[in-house]
């Protein structure tokens, strides 16, 4: 055990660089969308689906109503996608709580590509399988910004990134397609680099959870995860309600049951910031390939460049998401008011970064509207940015707002609602379609003026720190308070 203590630096350092790795090259493939689309398209993956040419004379079969089918299809198969990963991203949370982080990477590391290798078969549940394996992976993997604890809002707004930044997987794959290696061999090739996320799971994470603030001595991976410090003078194995017990001794976190956080007004805005944002986000998503089609007037070279430079913006997520871990941190840093715990500077912290997030989702929302080709460049860099604040966001300000017992579940409970509001992206395109002859102006406009109701979680988060600093500064920093929820 003493030359395992002597080696934890070491370990942690690799836990963090593997799990950037795992987040940057796997976990968020799904939202690579539109790539997958242009090579599913050259194969003519759903032309079985169109029509029956020996009861119907070819002359009369007009490709302009296929393609129409193709798009309705396609952006089918992301929203169930996309909305099933959110969806189950509830219950992951809550076996992650319930039973640690063992347990949930295995039960969802099968999901990340072994199933899927039967892409070209089962395309809708091989694309569930990815996007709900990613997202499990993702959850687990926020805890480990607790072994860094200065930089705690950095390390898990990178991975964050680095989770969008892994769409450009596709892209790859598109690259090696066009140069003769078949979709088919691509996934097989992913399927055996499960494994990695096999071996990290069982060495280089915690059987449980990573507790915060981070106790002396903490160890994980090999071993069992155990704690020697000042509560307890036997080693303790961490469980959920240790997690706790410690962010109550150390934050002044009064104790908060999942329900009473579930139905606190910091919840309810949370949800609806998260909620109106990524239905804007997956709806651009799941429509770009029919979208630059319109306004490319079909020409195929030049939708294979745009998609191209979406899915290379992507990478960029990486880089976009520490700039909102660097905002909450440096406002983290300054010193705190009389009678503000740590927790509640916390959430002053995070109130510019969550008021930047739906202002630049609006910018991103107004020129995806403008049907001007060569402003979609812009669309794409304020698409990128807008995600990784988005879902980087969210992560801490749970992580700050709640007791970190309840992360999983509440961080899963509002990806799960906010999957079934991006039902609707489906209506959409189908409003868009049918109603409106393929003009997506009027729903675009109606979308970026629903953001405006994202303004309402910074706000009532400003209005609690403001509400704060006005009372009375008599109580010690440490004291709890029961006001933040």
């Amino acid at each position: 055990m003493a030359y395992l203590e002597k080696c934890l630096p070491v370990r942690r350092w690799l836990t963090f660089v593997t799990g950037l790795v795992e987040c940057l090259c796997f976990n968020g493939a799904a939202f690579g969308w539109a790539s997958l689309v242009f090579v599913l398209r050259v194969e003519g993956y759903l032309k079985w689906m169109c029509v029956n040419i020996t009861d119907i004379d070819i002359t009369d079969v007009n490709i302009t109503d296929i393609d129409i089918t193709d798009d309705e299809w396609f952006s089918l198969i992301f929203t169930i996608a996309s909305v099933i990963q959110s969806f189950l991203t509830f219950s992951n949370g809550f076996v992650l709580d319930q039973f640690g982080t063992t347990v949930a990477r295995l039960a969802n590391f099968t999901h990340l590509y072994i199933f899927p290798s039967a892409l070209y078969v089962l395309l809708y549940p091989a694309l569930t399988f990815i996007a709900v394996g990613g997202s499990m992976f993702l959850i687990t993997n926020m805890q480990v910004g607790n072994l860094f604890r200065s930089r705690r809002s950095t390390v898990i707004t990178l991975y964050s990134g680095a989770y969008g930044s892994s769409a450009a997987l596709f892209l790859i794959i598109k690259v090696l397609y066009t140069a003769g290696i078949s979709l088919y061999a691509s996934f097989l090739f992913l399927s055996a680099c499960s494994v990695i996320h096999l071996l990290r799971t069982l060495f280089l994470m915690p059987r449980t959870l990573i507790p915060y603030p981070l106790p002396e001595h903490y160890t994980y991976g090999l071993v069992s995860d155990h704690i020697n410090s000042t509560f307890s003078s036997t080693k303790t194995q961490v469980s959920c309600s240790f997690v706790l017990s410690i962010s109550i001794i150390s934050h002044g976190l009064s104790e908060k049951s999942f329900r009473e956080c579930l139905l606190s007004r910091f919840s309810f805005c949370a949800m609806v910031w998260l909620s109106v944002m990524q239905l804007r986000n997956y709806l651009f998503i799941g429509t770009l390939n029919p979208m630059l089609q319109r306004l490319a007037d079909g020409d195929h070279s030049l939708v294979s460049h745009y998609t191209t430079v979406f899915a290379l913006t992507q990478l960029c997520g990486v880089l976009c998401s520490p700039w909102n871990g660097f905002i909450m941190d440096r406002h983290k840093g300054k010193p705190r008011a009389a009678g503000e715990s740590e927790r509640d500077a916390d959430l002053r912290a995070s109130v510019l970064s969550l008021f930047l997030t739906p202002l630049l989702c609006i910018l991103f929302s107004i020129c995806a509207t403008i049907p001007i080709l060569p402003l979609q460049y812009l669309s794409f860099v304020l698409q990128v940015i807008t995600r990784s604040f988005l879902y980087s966001g969210l992560a801490a300000f749970i992580t700050m707002a709640f007791p970190s017992c309840h992360f999983g579940k509440l961080y899963g409970f509002l990806m799960a609602v906010a999957g079934l509001v991006s039902l609707l992206q489906y209506a959409c395109f189908i409003l868009v379609e049918n109603v409106f002859d393929g003009d997506p102006l009027y729903v675009n406009i109606a979308l970026t003026l629903l953001i405006m109701f994202a303004f309402i979680h910074p706000l009532s988060v400003y209005l609690h720190c403001r509400s704060l600093a006005s009372q009375p500064t008599n109580q010690p920093i440490n004291q709890p308070t029961n006001t933040h929820l």
